[in-house]
């Protein structure tokens, strides 16, 4: 009797902890893409663990989405995604005007992929896709618009672009922390630029420690980080100006929330000075010595 009401509070207990992502995407009939892409949209409530290093959900979430979603296949076609073709088909467009539209910025994509050319391969959201083509029956067919000619003329392709600005957008609602929105925003800046925003080492060691990629990069050949690496950082002139801005208003808001983790605050006090020599080290304090600031 003991052991059958000790199995039965532990078989409780588990079904009331937080579900891992692998075993939540099968118990929604996703595979793990859609899922990822699901939680990222905000379409699946997620808890960290305690240490952030993974995202959790709760059986009541997984409960809430099952009864809203019996047949288990509307949550499945709001992350469906198709690449240029396919969309262009989609839409009743040819290839020629979706390239036209994408690369003009009015289609966002919502992820992409390298080929085996390793040659970049965007992606759209269906349901997206569908809401332009009844929302923008106008652009579909005859003249574009001069709007659109101008940023063709000049030879713009906004895709990486919105891509960008797009995934910091979604990855940073994901958190309420200050210094972890602000890694999300600085992970769009190269080096140079993150360096000229942040001119303290120990905050840029600090973001770099918190920023989670835009991407995954595991199992990556060398040729293809090379290539993502290409992509990932802002490239065009406004959009670096807005993300140095970002950064910048972030970064104020994550200092009144808490400072960056220094070595200095990991340290031991020093032993008291004798009498005799504190009175030189309050003057040496005083003093603006070279090596006083942290390396750069």
């Amino acid at each position: 009797m003991v052991v059958q009401e000790a199995h039965r509070a532990a078989v409780v207990t588990q079904a009331g902890k937080p579900l891992s992502a692998a075993r939540a995407s099968q118990e929604l009939g996703l595979k793990r893409s859609e899922f990822d892409l699901a939680v990222l949209l905000g379409h699946i409530r997620t808890t960290a663990d305690a240490d952030g290093s993974h995202r959790r959900v709760a059986r009541e979430e997984i409960d809430r989405l099952r009864a809203a979603d019996r047949n288990q296949e509307t949550l499945r076609e709001r992350v469906r995604t198709v690449g240029a073709t396919e969309g262009a088909q989609l839409m009743g467009v040819s290839p020629a005007r979706f390239g036209k539209l994408a690369r003009a910025g009015y289609l966002t994509p919502v992820k992409f992929y390298l080929n085996r050319y390793r040659a970049v391969v965007w992606l759209y959201l269906v349901e997206e896709l569908e809401e332009f083509a009844t929302r923008e029956p106008g652009l579909l067919t005859g003249r574009s618009p001069q709007r659109m000619r101008a940023v063709l003329d000049a030879g713009e392709d906004r895709r990486a672009r919105n891509w960008r600005g797009r995934r910091l957008g979604l990855l940073t609602r994901q958190t309420e922390d200050p210094w972890e929105q602000a890694a999300i925003t600085s992970s769009a800046l190269d080096p140079v630029q993150l360096a000229e925003v942040v001119d303290d080492p120990y905050e840029r060691a600090y973001l770099n420690k918190l920023r989670p990629g835009l991407v995954g990069r595991h199992g990556e050949s060398p040729a293809a980080r090379e290539a993502m690496d290409r992509l990932l950082p802002a490239d065009d002139p406004d959009e670096i100006l807005w993300q140095r801005v970002s950064l910048a208003l972030l970064l104020d808001e994550a200092r009144d929330h808490r400072s960056a983790p220094r070595p200095e605050a990991r340290r031991p006090l020093p032993p008291p000075l004798p009498e005799t020599s504190r009175g030189l080290r309050a003057w040496l304090r005083r003093r603006k010595l070279p090596g006083d600031q942290p390396p750069s």
